[in-house]
């Protein structure tokens, strides 16, 4: 079993209250738009991180996140990117993808609008922790966390860390 601490959409700020939540993951999953590469040196340092970039990384996090993460967790199937739609609403890229690759999990980030849907049709549950930064359009900042074990998505929980306008100091 892995507990994950799944964000996006930091666009340069990770609040205090977003590392309380993930100080009881084993890993950590950022679904782009990371900003500063320092927001990213502290995560690592808190926990093993996987990521990808977003629109808005420029070249230093985009020389260490990939576009698309494809992986295996405790045999849960997972893709992810930054953007790529919604269930049954697909970039073609993605949605390209997810036929090739057949992903249980698919995660992205980029709206700022938490959803997790079941594509009944493709057979995948997408995610998208909305966004725990400021930056943005969003009116309140969150992120989920959940487990992987088996080959299952487990205890799922969505975190509401206020509204966006409330801001709670930076972690770093």
């Amino acid at each position: 079993m892995k507990r994950i601490g799944l964000i996006s959409d930091t666009h340069s700020f990770l609040g205090k209250d977003v590392v309380e939540h993930l100080e009881g993951v084993d890993e950590i999953w950022h679904g782009g738009d990371v900003g500063d590469p320092k927001v990213l040196d502290y995560l690592e340092s808190l926990k093993p991180t996987k990521g990808v970039y977003g629109n808005i990384d420029g070249h230093p996090v985009r020389g260490r996140l990939p576009l698309n993460e494809i992986f295996i967790c405790e045999g849960v199937k997972v893709l992810m990117t930054h953007i790529g739609g919604y269930p049954p609403r697909y970039t073609k890229r993605v949605k390209e993808l997810i036929i090739k690759e057949k992903p249980d999990l698919y995660i992205c980030g980029h709206s700022h609008i938490c959803k997790v849907l079941r594509d009944v049709k493709l057979s995948v549950l997408h995610m998208n922790p909305g966004a725990c930064g400021y930056e943005g359009f969003h009116r309140f900042r969150t992120l989920l966390l959940f487990q992987c074990e088996n080959g299952e998505v487990k205890d799922l929980q969505l975190v509401e860390l206020g509204p966006r306008s409330a801001e709670t100091g930076s972690a770093y």
